[in-house]
């Protein structure tokens, strides 16, 4: 996204690139389904290409995606994000009190038939987005110092609270409620590892590139020159990431078309709820479009990757619980991506109205 002020149309604010952002993305499931489909030994050797549970092609996807978006941010402006506790209190009461909740819910009332398929919906909603969620909030127009401070603190908390809420809404709570109970043992050194390299090697490199950028050549040369350089990495990065993902899962998703079906419901409504009522909360706070729109992508994303590997370690790779966390990405990927638009939208009513 290469303009951020401009009253211009929303579409004519757009590169070719992101213009037909939708398309590419839809090209990059469909190309990732059937490899998947028709090259069945493409997702195994993918999925074996992997470092302590960490898959190597979609650390490297998401690496390249997330590197340009980082490298953006202004480091030096973060004081102003942590200091605004409002948003801070409400990203954290929206992403780990209202979303597992909401999933809990939303899982327990649509598959109440099946278990495999509702818990693997529950260990989605407890796995807060740190990655893709980036990119989404650039796309809009999000603020992108508080995206890196939320981000950072999700993933804080998702190494100190994942094992507990994963026990409470799998175990404890449905204990209370006379409901079945499933257990889960998850590992936090695993889930630190999956932090690491997700959100701590580019966010690294992001600082690292700005620091010495603009110290060898200054802050101009930096933003006018080199940003726009690396910045059309970030979508290729994105839709490697999408074929690379769908690859690895095609055979799962496209032989249960039903099935995947029942898992869609609950995750559309997720979704939707997450991102809308996010959104007006951060309206109704006063937050500005910018630090709103990141508050609703925050909250309404997930961490695909540790879902899908927490369900693979905990009920085996072909289990429902997996095929659960694998349906997430097939669903969040379109309609984010449609939110993005509907955010871009909403941007320009916002300017309008002040």
């Amino acid at each position: 996204m290469s303009v951020r002020t401009s009253s211009a149309p929303v579409v004519a604010q757009l590169s070719i690139l992101d213009r037909f952002l939708p398309v590419w993305i839809l090209v990059a499931m469909a190309v990732g389904l059937l490899a998947g489909r028709e090259i069945p030994v493409l997702g195994p050797a993918l999925d074996s290409v992997s470092v302590a549970g960490v898959s190597l092609p979609i650390a490297l996807g998401l690496l390249v995606m997330m590197y340009p978006v980082l490298a953006k941010v202004r480091y030096d402006r973060l004081d102003t994000v942590t200091g605004d506790r409002r948003l801070l209190i409400i990203s954290l009461l929206l992403n780990w009190i209202l979303g597992p909740a909401l999933m809990f819910t939303l899982a327990w009332v649509l598959l109440p038939d099946l278990p495999a398929y509702r818990t693997g919906l529950i260990i989605v909603g407890l796995a807060r987005c740190i990655a893709m969620v980036i990119i989404w909030n650039d796309l809009a127009c999000g603020d992108r110092e508080a995206a890196a401070v939320l981000v950072a603190l999700n993933s804080v908390f998702q190494v100190v609270a994942f094992a507990g809420l994963g026990w409470f809404y799998l175990d404890g709570l449905p204990g209370w409620l006379g409901l079945p109970q499933t257990d889960l043992t998850v590992s936090p050194w695993h889930i630190a590892g999956s932090v690491l390299v997700f959100l701590g090697v580019p966010l690294v490199a992001g600082y690292l590139s700005r620091r010495l950028g603009e110290r060898t050549h200054g802050r101009n040369w930096y933003e006018s020159r080199f940003l726009p350089r690396v910045g059309p990495l970030a979508l290729y990065g994105l839709l490697f990431t999408i074929v690379i993902l769908f690859a690895l899962q095609g055979d799962a998703i496209t032989s249960r078309p039903l099935d995947v079906a029942r898992i869609a419901l609950p995750l559309l409504a997720y979704f939707a709820i997450m991102w809308t009522g996010s959104f007006a909360v951060g309206r109704l706070a006063g937050l500005g479009y910018e630090r709103t729109t990141t508050l609703a992508f925050t909250a309404a994303g997930n961490n695909f990757e540790l879902a899908i590997a927490v369900a693979i370690a905990t009920f085996g790779v072909t289990s429902g619980q997996a095929l659960a966390g694998v349906v997430g990405p097939l669903i969040e990927v379109p309609v984010l991506v449609a939110l993005v638009y509907v955010s871009l939208a909403a941007r320009r009513r916002w300017k309008e109205r002040t």
